[in-house]
């Protein structure tokens, strides 16, 4: 059963990196690296790093929202 969920948790980072590769718009983008966080987050907390994983989950939303107002501010 932990296979079928270390597979799925891949596949949502793989589609968050495919995403974010793909895509040209800066608000997709940053879509597409929350996608990626969230599938790689339960990597680093099976491997023991829980502190790494709560700085990530700390840090990831604080600067996507910093990158969204920059990237607004841009498109003006």
């Amino acid at each position: 059963m932990m296979e079928y969920i270390i597979a799925i948790f891949g596949i949502i980072a793989l589609i968050g990196a495919f995403t974010t590769y793909l895509r040209t718009s800066p608000f997709d983008k940053l879509i597409g690296v929350a996608i990626m966080t969230g599938g790689v987050i339960p990597f680093v907390v099976i491997k023991g790093y829980l502190d790494v994983a709560i700085v990530i989950a700390l840090v990831v939303p604080v600067t996507t929202i910093f990158m969204l107002q920059a990237s607004r501010r841009g498109m003006r």
